[in-house]
């Protein structure tokens, strides 16, 4: 894998297919369908899926590809593949809230190297880099980079936590675990978007007991790791491992070093 011409081409394909998303988004009321597991999908999620998928293709065509919205890929196995979701938060994204993101991710021997969130109705755009450090683009995007922020995730204080969990799958099993911490804030966020608070220092913890694909973490995964932090299972403490069968992840915590896990 050639990670220089691999980052700037996740960056473009974020970006063309948030413009897509946009699109969409900002147009008259679109159609909401309902895939086989009861999900929703929009001409959105279809429309940036077409830019990604043909993009990675056409440059790394040897590398298999899984993608949210091509179910023939799910039956795919791999240790190193690419792996995109290109519209994660698409129920956000049906309630016009922003907490929407796009995702792409490679993965090399089961680990989460290089991958970009874009969050088009933010303007956040966060990646990493060729040497594996993360970082956070100051918009307006255009074809050139613009100004780059190094991110670094937080020194925690563990009497006075910030936490984000999710907006759209908070349940009283995620409120139990949390009460376990001194908590000084916390906040809800949609998407991947909440690998990326912990991986600005924005926040220090975020557990997920719920049921989670590798497409929605694998790309936010990997700007935490570049940012310094760790995604682990919440059985095992060890780190979250990608290429599994079917692709589902168990329960699992991303934080920064320096919390103590309970």
């Amino acid at each position: 894998m050639d990670f220089a011409k691999a980052v700037p081409l996740f960056r473009r394909l974020a970006l063309e297919a948030g413009e897509r998303i946009l699109q969409v988004y900002h147009g008259p009321d679109f159609e909401v369908r309902a895939k086989g597991d009861a999900s929703p999908v929009t001409e959105a999620d279809e429309a940036a899926d077409a830019v990604i998928s043909a993009g990675l293709r056409a440059a790394f065509p040897e590398v298999p590809l899984i993608t949210e919205e091509q179910a023939a890929s799910h039956a795919l196995t791999a240790t190193t593949f690419f792996i995109v979701d290109p519209l994660d938060g698409t129920k956000e994204f049906v309630q016009r809230r922003g907490d929407f993101t796009v995702n792409i991710a490679y993965v090399r021997d089961g680990i989460p190297t290089l991958g970009v969130v874009y969050a088009p109705a933010k303007d956040r755009l966060f990646y990493t880099l060729p040497d594996g450090t993360a970082v956070e683009e100051t918009g307006p995007f255009g074809p050139e980079p613009g100004a780059l922020t190094p991110l670094k995730v937080s020194t925690p204080d563990n009497a006075a936590l910030m936490v984000v969990a999710s907006k759209s799958h908070r349940d009283q099993a995620t409120d139990d675990y949390i009460s376990r911490y001194a908590v000084r804030d916390m906040t809800s966020a949609g998407s991947s978007l909440k690998f990326c608070l912990v991986a600005t220092g924005e926040a220090d913890l975020y557990p997920r007991l719920g049921r989670t694909m590798e497409w929605d973490t694998a790309a936010g995964d990997a700007v935490l790791r570049g940012a310094g932090g760790h995604v682990v299972r919440f059985d095992t403490h060890q780190p979250l491992a990608y290429g599994k069968p079917g692709w589902d992840n168990p329960f699992f915590i991303a934080y920064a070093p320096g919390v103590v896990l309970k």
